[in-house]
């Protein structure tokens, strides 16, 4: 579009003009004559994009939310401290890409250059600084790699919870919370017996993991209101975020590709936001011309391709965390046993700025493992994460894998990768594909890191494994690698290696789809993988209807039968039996079967929501779960019995069957964040979705138990054609910018939606045919 108009901004830091075309879908296509003039004009067109998001990212991770916002966010800014990365900085920038500081020196002064002009008026002003009446902070480049709580995952949370469930309900019950593949033991130490760690333990890492809210009463909180403010959501929400922290992949090879070229899909899921948690955009400079997504407070891109080599990735869940418990000395709670002796936690004195109320001094706690996070006369627990070590700022090793020209480079590229600890897939215009698991993996050695365990010493990482100790392939006979956060440990891996990795997968139902889709599938075609992003259906749904045509039910339970019997198992937002068949298990099922296996009367919301592997395994064996001399009888009654109530219980709340729809039940808000404290934020939210789908179909969806509203999903998705670069398709949910006012906050809602796509333009002739917008920067 060669007729464009040209905007022109004078920015100083510049050492050449840099142009920026904007396409019709919101890409921006940056063009510089150096690398440090390329990012610096990628973190100024994030700024422009989404100044208000990045900003209070920023302030998040560093805890500064309370100076802004007041008291009710104290808390918060105490727990997001805790998780900073407080090591040695040149270890950490060395990790990523031995140009790495560079670029962030360069991306953040980009930031600060539309910072400056914002606040001088030379540049538009978010809307949001004004309702709240604050303003963005400048950056220093540390920011981008200190800041690492929102990439805390894997597995703290169930460690505790795993303590607290196994007390009050036993270890059958705490299976059917949470799936163990494969099945072991967890190995408690008997100064850490099930039941002993409080679930209190858990509150300061949750609140340093949420995002942040903005409610009337929040907003209003009083200095001695600030307290009530530690915990924001749920356990059980706090858990399915966690899971749904997840993401589908896969690569095809030529010789199963009806174009003989590789073919490669990746639609990474996260927590559903507004604007999106991830931004696509193209950088073109003397070394690079990558184009993908990536997040807007980092340099580069994650997931995308460079013209030659192809990368995406999904979450592996290595396990990258532990609770530990210290005996204190009662004369010092300060000190703790380690070993023979006594050792010093580490006091870290800091003060919390408070919008309309005087700053907040308050200490923090260390010891050798990490932060403290809670005190008990006597005792003191920590955590220790991969995440507190050198290299493991969430996707900051992608500016060294977003270069590699051949697989030997690429694989060196993740060497040093930290976290998150993830399946990466790779395709070349060779024809190489590759998949390779990367993150700081620790070694236990002598027990299975499934529950909390002393810090005295005696239970130590021993190192972390190697890349090549990581499962790995390359070019299978198969002809494909696919990925959707299962356990995917090839069989006969080194047993050392695998113990190491760890036991928590997601449901494996979504990557058994994907596999017997691919399996079926000999000329792959975009078009394909582009339905099979958006698939919803539900293996799961197929084995629960197996056990149902097996059963010997009872006659009340007949109509909930009959409706189920004979479904396609598609989970499609207009879909009755879709509907229903959520209701029953998670308002019915589930709770029927927490009491069955339970062996106590602890709180049942320990147990929730509930592996539904477990449950299948359960129903389809009822012998190895179910007591007594009749495990199939009283499987079948417990099938009745629960049928039969949600059938009247859905009937009582949403009417005739006939009615029934899953998308009515199953939807997806996107609310702008201060809609609730701001009438004219209201505006900017985008309409609610009904979606089909759910945690177990590839086109994941995972939802609230309380009210299947949708927490998680693909953010965007992402098809490439390795080589023949213009074909590749794209769409981010809902849109490219944060900004309300632009065309592009809200124009990929319905694409998205629909499953339909828009192309993501690489060459010269493509992205000046795509381009509606040009914005040129020069020095001055």
């Amino acid at each position: 579009m060669t007729g464009t108009a040209t905007d022109i901004i004078a920015l100083p830091g510049l050492d050449g003009p840099v142009e920026i075309l904007m396409d019709r879908w919101g890409v921006a296509h940056i063009r510089a004559g150096s690398d440090a003039d390329l990012f610096y004009a990628q973190g100024f067109n994030a700024a422009r994009e989404r100044l208000w998001q990045i900003d209070l990212w920023r302030k998040r991770g560093l805890g500064l939310l309370a100076r802004d916002f007041g008291p009710g966010f104290i808390e918060q800014d105490k727990a997001a401290r805790h998780f900073l990365y407080r090591g040695d900085m040149a270890a950490d920038w060395a990790a990523y890409a031995p140009d790495a500081r560079q670029i962030c020196e360069a991306f953040t002064a980009g930031i600060n250059a539309y910072v400056d002009a914002a606040l001088t008026g030379r540049q538009p002003m978010p809307p949001e600084f004004a309702l709240m009446d604050t303003q963005p902070d400048y950056w220093q480049p540390e920011d981008v790699t200190r800041i690492r709580s929102h990439c805390l995952t894997r597995n703290l949370l169930s460690e505790v919870v795993r303590n607290n469930a196994i007390a009050a309900h036993g270890a059958r019950a705490d299976l059917l919370r949470e799936e163990l593949r494969p099945r072991v033991d967890p190995v408690f130490d008997p100064d850490v017996p099930p039941g002993s760690v409080p679930m209190e333990a858990l509150e300061m890492f949750k609140l340093a993991t949420a995002e942040v809210s903005f409610t009337p009463e929040r907003m209003a909180a009083t200095l001695e209101q600030a307290h009530l403010w530690r915990v924001l959501s749920p356990l059980g929400d706090i858990m399915m975020a966690a899971e749904g922290d997840g993401s589908n992949n896969w690569v095809v090879a030529g010789h199963r590709t009806a174009t003989g070229r590789p073919m490669m899909a990746s639609d990474p899921h996260r927590a559903h936001i507004l604007p999106s948690i991830r931004y696509m955009v193209h950088l073109k400079g003397p070394n690079f011309d990558v184009i993908g997504g990536g997040e807007p407070v980092l340099p580069g891109i994650a997931i995308g391709h460079n013209g030659h080599s192809a990368f995406s990735f999904t979450i592996f869940k290595s396990d990258q965390e532990d609770m530990y418990v210290y005996r204190t000395d009662p004369e010092d709670p300060d000190r703790y046993q380690y070993g023979d002796g006594w050792e010093g936690m580490q006091r870290v004195d800091e003060t919390i700025p408070v919008r309309g109320a005087p700053d907040q001094p308050f200490t923090m706690r260390f010891t050798r493992h990490g932060p403290v996070v809670l005190d008990r006369p006597g005792q003191a627990y920590a955590v220790r994460t991969a995440c507190g070590d050198a290299g493991s700022a969430p996707y900051l090793a992608s500016l060294s894998v977003m270069r590699a020209q051949d697989y030997g480079t690429y694989r060196k590229a993740l060497e040093s990768w930290g976290a998150p600890t993830l399946n990466h897939l790779y395709a070349d215009v060779t024809g190489t594909i590759a998949w390779q698991t990367v993150g700081l993996t620790p070694i236990r050695g002598n027990w299975n890191g499934l529950v909390p365990m002393p810090g005295d010493g005696r239970y130590e990482w021993r190192g972390r494994l190697t890349l090549d100790q990581m499962p790995h392939a390359r070019d299978p006979a198969c002809g494909y690698l696919a990925t959707a956060n299962e356990n995917n440990i090839p069989e006969g891996w080194d047993p050392e290696a695998a113990a190491a990795i760890g036991y928590e997968w997601s449901d494996a139902s979504r990557g058994e789809r994907i596999h017997a889709v691919l399996e079926a599938d000999a000329s792959h075609t975009l078009e394909a993988a582009g339905r099979l992003q958006n698939d919803v259906h539900s293996m799961i749904a197929e084995r629960t209807l197996a056990v149902l045509g097996s059963a010997n039910l009872a006659d009340p339970a007949a109509p909930a039968a009959a409706l189920l019997a004979g479904w396609d198992c598609e989970m499609t937002a207009d879909s009755a039996q879709a509907m229903f068949l959520e209701y029953w298990t998670n308002r019915h099922l589930k709770p029927a079967l927490f009491d069955i296996v339970s062996t106590g009367d602890g709180p049942r919301g320990l147990l929730a929501p509930g592996s539904i592997q477990s449950v299948l395994d359960l129903l389809e064996r009822p012998g190895d779960w179910l007591e007594g001399a009749e495990p199939l009888a009283l499987r079948d009654q417990i099938l009745s019995d629960t049928l039969a109530a949600a059938w009247a219980d859905a009937q009582a709340n949403h009417g005739a069957p006939g009615g029934w729809r899953w998308g009515a039940l199953h939807t997806l808000p996107l609310p702008h964040k201060l809609a609730r404290v701001a009438p004219e934020a209201e505006a900017w939210s985008i309409p609610t979705m009904e979606l089909g789908g759910n945690g177990s179909t590839p086109n994941n969806a995972i939802y609230r138990a309380s009210d299947f509203q949708t927490l998680t999903g693909p953010s965007i998705r992402l098809l490439m054609d390795v080589g023949a670069w213009d074909n590749s398709l794209f769409v981010n949910l809902p849109g490219q910018s944060g900004n309300p006012d632009s065309p592009h906050y809200g124009d990929l809602a319905q694409a998205w939606l629909k499953g339909d796509y828009r192309p993501l333009a690489y060459s010269d002739d493509a992205v000046e045919a795509a381009t509606e917008a040009r914005l040129r920067l020069v020095p001055g």
